[in-house]
C-alpha cells in the first residue's frame, strides 16, 4: 500500500461545486488532486498552486484506483441531474459512488466526503433522488465513518439557479411551479465548499450527516421577487399547475438535452430544508451567507 500524502482527491473537481472545493482547498494550503473526466488547469490558479490533474472516470475502476493512489482524504462531487447515455443516475449516482469508496478503503483513505443533496430518500417519485439516497448506502456500507454532506439549492457566481431565473424575468410573464409555494434554503456554493473544507482537514467530526442551508428560508415566489427588484425588472407570476409542468417535461424528454425533466419538477414540488437532528453550519463554525448580500456577485 502507497504511503498517504497530503493530497486531497476532488473527484469532479470541474464541476460547479467542485471547483469551488478546490479553490477553497488550495487557497487553505492544502495540494489538491483533481480527477475528471477531462481535467482543467482551473482559471484562477497560478503555475505554482499545488494541483495536480489527474484524467479519471468514476465509472471505470481502473482509473479510480490510480487517482486514490497514496491520497490522504477524497470528496466525490461528481453530480449529474440529467440521465445520458452510459451516465444514468444508478451509474453515477449509485454505482459510481459505491465504487469510490469501496477503492478508497482499499487503499487506506479514512476520511471521505460524500456529496447529496437535502431531501435525498429512498421512496422519492424522483428517480434522482432515489439514486441519491442508494449512493449514500453504498458508500457507508463501504465505509461507515464516511462524512455524508446535503447542501440545499446552490447559488454563486456563474451558477445555474440565480442566473436561469434571471433570464426567466425577461419573459413578459414568469410561470412558477405551482402557485410558488415550495419553500428553499439557497446556500452559496463557497459556504458549503469551506464547510467540505473543515470536515476534510479539520478533527474528526462527531456527526456524520450534515445539511447544509442559507440563512433564509424563502418560497419559490419570493426568490423570484427579489430577484425581479434586483435587476428592476417587474413581471406578473403566473401560477402553474404542476401536472402541466410534467406533461410539458415529458415533451421535452424526446430532446438530446431537455432543458427541463421530470425529475427536476419533482424536486420542485416539495420543500429543500435543512432538517432535525443534524450537523449543519453551526457545528462547523461558518455563518452562511444571505442571498440578498449575494445577489450583486452572483449575476452574470
Amino acid at each position: 500500500m502507497s504511503q498517504p500524502t497530503s493530497e486531497t482527491l476532488v473527484f469532479g473537481g470541474t464541476g460547479f461545486l467542485g471547483r469551488h472545493l478546490v479553490r477553497e482547498l488550495v487557497e487553505a494550503g492544502h495540494p489538491v488532486r483533481l480527477a475528471a473526466r477531462h481535467p482543467r488547469w482551473p482559471d484562477w490558479a497560478e503555475p505554482q498552486d499545488p494541483i495536480t490533474l489527474c484524467p479519471a472516470d468514476i465509472r471505470d475502476e481502473g482509473t479510480v484506483t490510480e487517482a486514490l493512489t497514496g491520497v490522504s482524504a477524497v470528496i466525490n462531487a461528481v453530480s449529474g441531474y440529467v440521465e445520458r447515455p452510459g451516465a444514468g443516475f444508478e451509474t453515477i449516482h449509485v454505482e459510481g459512488a459505491a465504487r469510490l469508496a469501496r477503492l478508497a478503503g482499499e487503499a487506506g483513505v479514512t476520511r471521505l466526503v460524500q456529496l447529496s443533496g437535502i431531501g435525498v430518500r429512498p421512496d422519492s417519485p424522483s428517480a434522482y433522488v432515489r439514486a441519491r439516497a442508494r449512493g449514500e448506502a453504498a458508500v457507508l456500507e463501504h465505509l461507515p465513518k464516511a462524512i455524508i454532506l446535503r447542501p440545499s439549492v446552490l447559488f454563486g457566481p456563474g451558477d445555474a439557479f440565480l442566473n436561469g431565473l434571471a433570464r426567466l424575468t425577461r419573459l413578459p410573464a414568469i410561470p412558477l411551479f405551482g402557485r410558488g409555494e415550495t419553500r428553499l434554503q439557497p446556500v452559496h456554493v463557497t459556504d458549503v465548499a469551506r464547510a467540505a473544507l473543515v470536515l476534510l482537514t479539520g478533527p474528526a467530526p462527531a456527526r456524520r450527516l450534515f445539511e447544509l442551508g442559507g440563512p433564509d428560508v424563502l418560497g419559490y415566489r419570493e426568490i423570484l421577487e427579489r430577484l425581479e427588484a434586483h435587476l428592476g425588472r417587474e413581471r406578473p407570476l403566473l401560477p402553474v399547475p404542476f401536472w402541466a409542468w410534467h406533461a410539458l417535461a415529458g415533451l421535452l424528454s424526446l430532446l438530446p438535452h431537455p432543458p427541463l425533466t421530470r425529475d427536476q419538477v419533482w424536486l420542485m414540488a416539495e420543500d429543500n430544508l435543512v432538517g432535525e437532528g443534524v450537523g449543519t453550519f453551526d457545528d462547523l463554525g461558518i455563518a452562511p451567507r444571505t442571498l440578498r448580500d449575494s445577489l450583486p456577485l452572483c449575476l452574470d
